[in-house]
């Protein structure tokens, strides 16, 4: 595994992480415990340590309950833990933007999680209206002041969101979340080149655009999970086009797709990291091989050294 400083936090954080929202079960499986329990032992044993969650990935915290559950058996302290705050799903989805709601939200995800601190805590994908909140960040300040929030962090909505990304350093938030991969390179234009600027930690979400670029799925697929069952299958069956063009003209005679997709992120300078969602123990080891491709590049500005 490779590391890189995420951004002016002191976090040294794998290349490539575990995305969980799967672990709340709207990816077309149910997990359990055991199956869960596998999947980051094995990521730990390659080297990974960057869990990313949030507190709606699953009714009543599912997904932090998962890892909270794992963590009490492993050691907490060899993990670089990331949730969210802004939503929340109990019976339903619901928004809950006022601080007071938000501390709520802290104290239930640090009780989820079985730890104490969370190492990065981002606003969930909020509206610039809710983001415009000084007794939010307020709060928020004060709880990295007593240490149960190590960094704040913004996982911006739309990955073309210049002004949540330009107001990050001012607001004490260390890193940035956005859907970048070979497929939406949009953040390219303006919010990659603020986050250098400010040097803020990258978090790419979504690297092998929803599936499409694990090389699993052809022209005419239909999906049947939460996520993208609802989606046009038009635009679906385009996407799906177009990948098999990029297989053919880019992607290396004999090398995975899907760890190609995760390289072409990381070769990106602002990036700290990538976090593909994972089903199964071999998802995540064909993830963590990602970083044995030549677009993984030692002399990256955020390389660990």
């Amino acid at each position: 595994m490779k590391y890189r400083r995420l951004g002016k936090t002191d976090l040294k954080v794998s290349v490539v992480g575990v995305g969980t929202w799967q672990f709340g079960g709207d990816w077309g499986k149910d997990f359990d415990q055991r199956e869960v329990d596998e999947i980051l032992t094995r990521a730990k044993e390659l080297g990974i340590n960057l869990l990313d969650t949030a507190e709606c990935y699953g009714p009543h915290h599912m997904s932090e309950n998962f890892i909270g559950d794992f963590l009490s058996r492993d050691r907490r302290e060899d993990w670089v833990i990331a949730s969210k705050f802004g939503h929340q799903w109990h019976e339903q989805w619901e928004n809950a933007w006022d601080a007071k709601q938000i501390r709520i939200q802290l104290e239930e995800s640090l009780k989820a999680l079985r730890t104490d601190y969370i190492d990065l805590y981002q606003f969930h994908s909020g509206s610039d209206e809710v983001f415009n909140n000084d007794e939010m960040w307020t709060m928020l300040d004060k709880q990295v002041q007593a240490g149960t929030i190590r960094n704040l962090g913004i996982s911006i909505g739309s990955n073309r969101n210049i002004y949540q990304t330009d107001k990050a350093a001012e607001l004490n938030a260390k890193a940035i979340q956005v859907v970048y991969n070979r497929l939406d390179q949009a953040p390219e234009e303006e919010v990659l080149p603020s986050c250098l600027k400010q040097n803020l930690g990258v978090l790419a979400r979504v690297p092998l655009a929803s599936g499409y670029l694990s090389g699993k799925y052809k022209p005419g697929t239909v999906f049947s999970d939460k996520v993208r069952r609802n989606r046009d299958q038009d635009e679906i069956n385009a996407k799906l086009k177009l990948v098999e063009e990029i297989r053919q003209k880019e992607v290396p005679e004999g090398v995975n797709m899907a760890e190609w997709a995760l390289a072409w992120c990381l070769k990106h300078p602002a990036v700290s990291c990538v976090i593909p969602g994972c089903k199964s123990v071999d998802q995540v080891e064909m993830n963590a091989k990602a970083v044995e491709q030549d677009l993984v590049n030692e002399e990256h500005p955020g390389a660990w050294k």
